[in-house]
Formats: structure tokens, C-alpha cells, sequence
């Protein structure tokens, strides 16, 4: 299917972008928390990183916005500079290195980490997704929405959910089971029913049944309570005037100070290793398989982070979590994006209220959804059939990311990938091919197109092994790249051949084939080559 408007698929991406919002919401409060940062600031980054970064990205279901995998270093640079006013000036700086990378065409980094990582990716977030929503669900807030890492202030990921269990409040439990029933069956019976079903999305029913639900409570026909820690809880501005104060300016007179281009540097890097990735992710879990220009969403995000360090938001990258959740409801075009952006603009803005009746428990169910899409039982089975060269990449990349971070466990998953990169690299640098002619075995090696020094060992034992009285043909006229270290060990092999009696005959390397007359020993002819081969 090609998607030829922006506004084409507009049925699609407006209830979309109403569950991106739901979602992304209590997402830029988390970060913004977790930062240390004025918590208007995680609303200004979401606002900037759906309209201004959604015009000017190229990604068709990427969303953007303050991720959680800057929050350390936000919370440790603004201790470092003294003020969140000097940070600003370093996220200004940092958005500007960004569109200088894009530029460049730094992009093409995305395309250099292989699928298993990516796929395993997906798969860690999608588990910590659910495992980080548990606690939401039973009632239990103590740790913000949406962090990715495994350390809590409190702890860890699963002390979390021990503790969860030790206090879970009865009325959260009643929206979770009550949200997570209309989810279910919205998606598997009433969207097969009735066209009714798949316009109005299941998530925007389950949050307003999850603010009737509270309203109950709230009014004694049910008994049970939520508290205010269990709820949304943005901001509340008396007016216009008060909205716009929570703006804040960068001050430019850190500009002299060289921790600030330090920070800059570290923001700007992070944000776009994020960002690439999640790019790479993105476009995996889109349906029609489009392919996002990265140099030009380098430029995007770069543009997003200038704006946000003016007007004082959190640091911007593309987020897998608000991404995945476009997807997952039915996003086709980048409409759906920027929509969500105007959706907090104007929530901020005329409705902060209303929201703040939405309890986190229906929106951990509407997470858990978009996790176990993420990461279904059935994608392990498929990589393990894929073979151990894929599959141990992949789970290490789920284990590192549950038990650590995101960066860390797409670390570890490198680290394996590379590791059965650098193992079939090392034992396919040559076709060996075995015959016989006129009594004598004749063995021919051609070999690849680049041989590097990770291939010498290989080519050393096979070297060694070749029988007494055998030819030896070795064809590099395809190789293109051939390291010095092979070429010392074929020239000892030719020099020693006599000692076996040993034909050689060197194919494609020039310097070798005067070593092989020089020794007296290229006396395979060309007939008995083509006899071989017959």
C-alpha cells in the first residue's frame, strides 16, 4: 500500500495520536522528574518533539520527545553546571552538533548494528515495559512512569514489583482488571463485529471508564480511593500568564564555561545513538516496511533540541515507547505525531484537570498491550530457528536491557553479534575443493574477496594439513583485500612446500608468484588445472 497525503489517512492517526498522548503524558512528567528538571519541562520537549521534530522528521511512525535514557546524565549535568539554566544552553548546543552530524551524513550508523540486536531491542524494552507497569497496576507509585533502567531509587525492577505486591490498593487493581477486560476484548471480538469498534480505539473507551471509575470512587458509590500519587499529575496554571512562566530561558552568559560544550557533546551523542536505533527499530515494526532518511531525522532532532534548550524542555530523541505505541493502534502517516504534540500543547494549556482524573493504573494496562506486541513468545521460537549466530545476540540483548539499560544491553548484544561476525569471518576466507589427477590429490583454495589477519589461523591449519606429493592451487584472482599477515603465511608455505613435495601454483597475488619461481616450485600447469577440474 502506498501512502500518497498526509491528511489521507487521517482516520487512522487521529485516534492514534489520542493513545500516543494518553501515553506520552505521564511519560514527559516521569522524565522530567527523574531529570531533575522543572516537570513543565518534560511537557516542552513532548510538545516540541511531535510538532516541530514530526514536520521536519522524515520518519512516517516515529515519535519523539524526552527519553529516559538521558535522564542520569541530565540529573548529573545539572548538578555539574550550577543551574538548569546553564543546561539549557547545553541542549542548545547539543541540537546544533546534531544538525552539523546530519550534515555530515552520520546517519548511515544506524544501518551498522545487525538485526538480532535490533529485534532484541524491541524484545528487552517490551518486557520492561510490563514489568515496569506491574507496579502501576497494583497501585503501587513510587518509582516514575516509563523508566527503562533496571536501578530504581528505591532499588531494582523486580524489588518493585515484590514491594508492589506487599501494597497493592484494591481500587487500582479493580481499573486494571476492568481496563485490561475492554483492551482484550476490544482487539479480539468487537473490532471483528462492527466497523464502530475499529474507529474508536479501545485505549480512549479505557481511559474514560478509568476516570468514571476514579469519579466513583471519588464520590463514595464504590469503596475504594485512589491517591493523588496514583493519578496523572501535571501542572495546573491559573491562567494564560502563569502557562507561559513555566518557560524558561537559557542563560548565554555559560557560554565561556567548557563543561557546557562537555555536556553538549555527551547530549548530542547519546540523543543520537538513541535515535538511530529507535529509527531502525521503527521501521521494522512498520507495517509497509518505509525507510526513514537518518541523516535528514539527525537535522529534525537537532532542530527539536535548539528549540526546546530556547523555550527550557528536556533533551529530544525519538522514543521506541510512544513509537511502538503509534503502531501498535493503528498510526500510518506522521500526522499522528505532530497531532499528539498539538494534543499536549492545548491539554497543558484548557485541560490539565481532566487529566489529572486519569488513574496510572489504565494507563499501565494500555502499556501492557504494547509490550506484549513487542515482545510475543513466538519471536524467541523464530529466532532460534534463525540459528545460535542470531538467536544468542538476541537474548543477550533482552537480558542486558531487563537487567540493566537500554544502552548497556544493546552493548552486550553488539558484543556477542560481533563476536559470531568475527567467528564466521574467521572460518570462511576460501573455498577449499579436493580431486585427483594422475595419481596425485590436487586441492585448490580461492580464496574471498578480503582476507584479513582473523583469517590467518584458519588458512595456517589448512596449510599445515595438506597431505605430502599434493598440488596446490591458490586462486586470489577474485580477492580484492588480502592482509600482509596471509600473505607471510602463504610465502612460508610456498618456501617449505619442497620439503613435502608439495606443487604450488599462486593464482592473483603477483609478489607471491615470484616467491613460488624464485623456490623452483609453480609446476602446476594450467592443462592439469583445467583436468582437475574436469
Amino acid at each position: 500500500m502506498k501512502i500518497k497525503g498526509l491528511f489521507e489517512n487521517a482516520r487512522y492517526d487521529l485516534p492514534a495520536s489520542i493513545v500516543v498522548f494518553f501515553v506520552a503524558m505521564p511519560l514527559c512528567l516521569g522524565i522530567a522528574l527523574a531529570s531533575g528538571a522543572p516537570l513543565f519541562s518534560g511537557i516542552i520537549a513532548g510538545i516540541v518533539g511531535g510538532i516541530i521534530v514530526g514536520m521536519a522528521s522524515g520518519s512516517p511512525l516515529g515519535v519523539s520527545g524526552p527519553a529516559a535514557g538521558l535522564a542520569v546524565i541530565v540529573l548529573s549535568a545539572i548538578a555539574t553546571l550550577g543551574s538548569w539554566q546553564a543546561f539549557l544552553v547545553s541542549v542548545v548546543i547539543a541540537g546544533i552538533l546534531q544538525i552539523v552530524m546530519g550534515y555530515l551524513r552520520l546517519g548511515i550508523i544506524a544501518y551498522y548494528f545487525p538485526t538480532s540486536v535490533i529485534k532484541g531491542m524491541l524484545t528487552g524494552i517490551g518486557l520492561i515495559i510490563i514489568l515496569k507497569q506491574i507496579p502501576h497496576a497494583l497501585g503501587y507509585d513510587a518509582d516514575y512512569e516509563g523508566d527503562l533502567s533496571f536501578q530504581t531509587a528505591v532499588g531494582n525492577t523486580f524489588s518493585d514489583l515484590s514491594t508492589a505486591f506487599e501494597v497493592l490498593t484494591p481500587g487500582a487493581l479493580i481499573i486494571s482488571a476492568v481496563s485490561l477486560t475492554i483492551l482484550i476484548l476490544w482487539e479480539a471480538v468487537l473490532t471483528k463485529t462492527h466497523r464502530i469498534f475499529q474507529l474508536i480505539q479501545g485505549p480512549v473507551v479505557v481511559v474514560v471508564a478509568g476516570i468514571i471509575l476514579n469519579q466513583m470512587f471519588q464520590a463514595g458509590i464504590l469503596p475504594f480511593s485512589l491517591t493523588k500519587d496514583q493519578l496523572v499529575n501535571i501542572p495546573v496554571a491559573s491562567d494564560l500568564g502563569e502557562f507561559f512562566g513555566q518557560f524558561s530561558l537559557p542563560d548565554f552568559s555559560h557560554l565561556t564555561n567548557p563543561q557546557v560544550y562537555f555536556t553538549a557533546m555527551v547530549v548530542a551523542l547519546i540523543a543520537s545513538i538513541e535515535t538511530l536505533l529507535c529509527v531502525e527499530a521503527t521501521d521494522k515494526l512498520d507495517p509497509y516496511k518505509r525507510v526513514t532518511p537518518t541523516n535528514r531525522e539527525l537535522k529534525a532532532q537537532g532542530l527539536g533540541n535548539v528549540i526546546s534548550g530556547l523555550i527550557g524542555g528536556l533533551p529530544i530523541t525519538q522514543v521506541i515507547v510512544r513509537s511502538s505505541t503509534n503502531i501498535t493502534f493503528g498510526g500510518k502517516t506522521k500526522l499522528s505525531a505532530i497531532t499528539h504534540g498539538f494534543f499536549l500543547l492545548i491539554s497543558a494549556i484548557a485541560i490539565p484537570n481532566i487529566l489529572n482524573m486519569i488513574p496510572l493504573a489504565t494507563l499501565a494496562c494500555i502499556l501492557f498491550v504494547v509490550g506484549y506486541k513487542l515482545a510475543k513468545p513466538t519471536l524467541f521460537k523464530s529466532m532460534y530457528q534463525l540459528g545460535l549466530s542470531q538467536f544468542i545476540p538476541f537474548v543477550a540483548t533482552v537480558v542486558g536491557i531487563v537487567f540493566t539499560d537500554l544502552l548497556t544491553g544493546i552493548g552486550i548484544g553488539m558484543a556477542f553479534a560481533i563476536f559470531y561476525i568475527l567467528r564466521g569471518h574467521y572460518q570462511n576466507p576460501y573455498v577449499f575443493h579436493a580431486s585427483n589427477t594422475n595419481g596425485r590429490e590436487m586441492r585448490t583454495i580461492a580464496l574471498a574477496e578480503e582476507v584479513s589477519f582473523l583469517n590467518k589461523g584458519s588458512l595456517l591449519q589448512t596449510l599445515n594439513h595438506l597431505p605430502g606429493g599434493a598440488d596446490v592451487v591458490i586462486d586470489a584472482k577474485r580477492t580484492k583485500i588480502i592482509d600482509h599477515d596471509v600473505i607471510e603465511v602463504i610465502r612460508d608455505f610456498i618456501v617449505n612446500a619442497k620439503n613435502k613435495d608439495i606443487r604450488v601454483r599462486i593464482e592473483g597475488i603477483p609478489v607471491l608468484e615470484k616467491v613460488s619461481r624464485e623456490n623452483d616450485y609453480q609446476r602446476i600447469t594450467e592443462k592439469e588445472i583445467t583436468h582437475s577440474e574436469a
